[in-house]
């Protein structure tokens, strides 16, 4: 059985991500790209699903930490007889695949295990493994179809019953290495890598890169590990940015909503390209700018609200039935449905992204702002449609007020373009339209006799989403209107301390059963907070919130509170860009 979200730590090399739990045991993994099939896929069944385990055979005390701001993983386990450590990580990518750990004992002997089971195509798979002898060393290989493992080590496990298993006994001063290698089935197996060498490579790329982020405000030590974790969920050739690096860990145990997130969603990716340009990240603008111009190029009409991470555009929705969910939850999802809903509030956050990297000095090419002028020019002729809106409503389409404010704010940045970087469109239509919608929001979106914004034209009910109006500028944040908007979230989303979407049970989703605190929420109540003047409220909050990180700083997508628990796919981008957003309006307003 997996273990729980919040005792797994992420291992990444800009292509791909790995799930490795507090026993060693590595429960996902898909290879070669996020949103690849998994050969390790016991987090969503069992450990017949594949996993790779090299943990104490015996009950040990276990702490662990990334080395510095990087990802690379060490993880102590201190048994009755002795101390082991367990480096992890995957080599920044240059063309290879791999997954490399070190087993170093510090005192005594220790009893160790090492399980090496590959199940390909998500756990159903089983490959064809045989043992060769490649640069003068023996490897095992596994291969089915296209894909092969290949598994190297100074000590490689015996075949047993479908699996590969060692036990075996580690004294002080002994050290062995191993790494799994992802090639092409039709490909020459590649030489080993140094592990030195290439430990201390990718200890000094990713330590560089986190030292330039330019982030000097108040709680620098998880903003710095988000935007490193927003970072390594980003394809560092295609530019393309993942939700998260999980599917279908579901946001109500045992329930239904279970979805993947390992495609990029046009909202999420602006989001966290706003996050990384708060701390001068500007490399990634330019880079996930390419990913979006060749995304959605072609007919506006088309654009999607999400591809997959090389810009592809079918992503089916299907359902895996020989996984048996993470506790109990099915079913497992791979593929969106909601790839083809229409939420109208992204083009606002693309807009809005695109805005603050020009403010950051990133200069438009010719195609990068003909295509905004065109999305916008298609936006004027449809902007007055209803959509699912921000949390992908399954039931029926609305007019929700988020989605108008953010039809505002793609208007506004456009006039802003035009006005403050010289820029040509036609000005004058757009900024009678901004006029429009917000007129509109402020007529029917806004509640005079209950003094609060509404989650949609036809409801008296709130939704979290109400407290992003100051963030984009549509409203200041201390104006009496967003006042009794935070009252009214307050009262209406409040979960033991943190935020709720919305409320479930009014059937707004037309999905069975509930969900959890939403953590991306929560931090933008901080946000709100702060810029409504509740300074107090806002650092309180903030530091409740930090002190949901787990051991090593990484957020779910939600948070049950009454089990102290993590929930939801993870480690969630959301959750991350909000907590890095929600730091920095806390930082500008404590210059004021």
């Amino acid at each position: 059985m997996a273990l729980p979200i919040e005792d797994y730590a992420l291992l990444a090399d800009g292509h791909t991500a790995a799930l490795v739990g507090k026993d060693g045991s590595i429960d996902w993994l898909c290879l070669p790209r996020f949103d690849s099939a998994a050969c390790f896929a016991a987090l969503l069944g069992d450990e017949t699903n594949g996993r790779w385990l090299i943990g104490p055979a015996d009950d040990a005390e276990v702490s662990r930490r990334y080395i510095g701001d990087t990802t690379v993983l060490e993880t102590t386990y201190t048994t009755a007889t002795g101390t082991v450590v367990v480096t992890d990580f995957m080599p920044i990518n240059d063309g290879r695949f791999d997954l490399v750990r070190r087993v170093q004992c510090k005192a005594g002997t220790v009893r160790m295990r090492h399980v090496w089971r590959v199940r390909l195509d998500y756990g159903d798979v089983r490959p064809w493994v045989n043992r060769e002898h490649h640069h003068g060393q023996e490897v095992i290989l596994a291969t089915a179809g296209p894909d092969r493992l290949v598994l190297h080590g100074t000590r490689l496990p015996e075949a047993h019953d479908g699996e590969h298993v060692d036990d075996f006994e580690i004294k002080n001063g002994e050290n062995h290495e191993f790494a799994t290698i992802w090639i092409p089935s039709h490909r020459k197996v590649p030489k080993p890598l140094d592990f030195a060498e290439r430990l201390a490579e990718t200890l000094d790329r990713q330590q560089a890169w986190a030292d330039a982020c330019h982030y000097g405000g108040p709680w620098h030590d998880v903003v710095i590990r988000s935007l490193v974790t927003l970072r390594l969920l980003t394809d560092t050739e295609t530019g393309g940015i993942v939700a998260a690096p999980t599917t279908s860990l579901p946001e109500d145990f045992g329930g239904e909503r279970n979805w993947d997130y390992r495609y990029c969603w046009l909202r999420d990716a602006s989001l966290t390209l706003q996050a990384l340009l708060l701390a001068d990240r500007s490399d990634e603008a330019r880079l996930w700018r390419g990913w979006l111009l060749r995304a959605i190029a072609g007919d506006p009409e088309d654009m999607q609200i999400m591809y997959t991470i090389d810009g592809g555009r079918h992503l089916p929705e299907q359902q895996l039935d020989h996984l048996s969910g993470y506790a109990g939850s099915r079913p497992v999802r791979i593929g969106n449905g909601a790839v083809d809903q229409r939420q109208t509030d992204v083009l606002g956050e693309v807009m809005c992204a695109l805005a603050d990297a020009r403010d950051e000095g990133l200069q438009e090419s010719p195609d990068s702002w003909s295509l905004q002028r065109t999305l916008i020019n298609n936006l004027a002729d449809n902007w007055d449609q209803p959509d699912n809106g921000l949390w992908e409503i399954r039931g029926p389409l609305r007019h929700f007020t988020h989605s108008r404010v953010m039809v505002w704010a793609a208007f506004d940045r456009a006039v802003q373009a035009v006005e403050q970087h010289g820029l040509e469109g036609p000005v004058e239509r757009w900024r009678a339209l901004r006029d429009k919608v917000r007129d509109e929001v402020l007529a029917k979106g806004f509640r005079q006799d209950l003094n609060t914004f509404t989650q949609h034209y036809d409801t008296d009910q709130v939704d979290a989403s109400l407290l992003v109006l100051p963030l984009v500028g549509f409203i200041d944040g201390d104006d009496p209107r967003m006042l009794g908007t935070i009252e009214a979230v307050e009262k209406g989303l409040m979960r033991d301390g943190l935020l709720l979407r919305y409320r479930t049970d009014s059937g707004v989703d037309g999905l069975k059963g509930d969900e959890n605190p939403f953590l991306a929420c929560s931090f933008w109540l901080v946000s709100a907070y702060a810029l409504a003047g509740r300074r107090e409220d806002a650092e309180r909050l903030m530091d409740k919130l930090v002190g949901l990180c787990n051991d090593v700083g990484l957020l779910s997508e939600e948070y049950d509170m009454a089990n102290q628990r993590m929930v939801g796919n993870f480690p969630q981008a959301f959750s991350h860009l909000a907590l890095v957003r929600a730091a920095e309006v806390l930082s500008r307003d404590s210059l004021r």
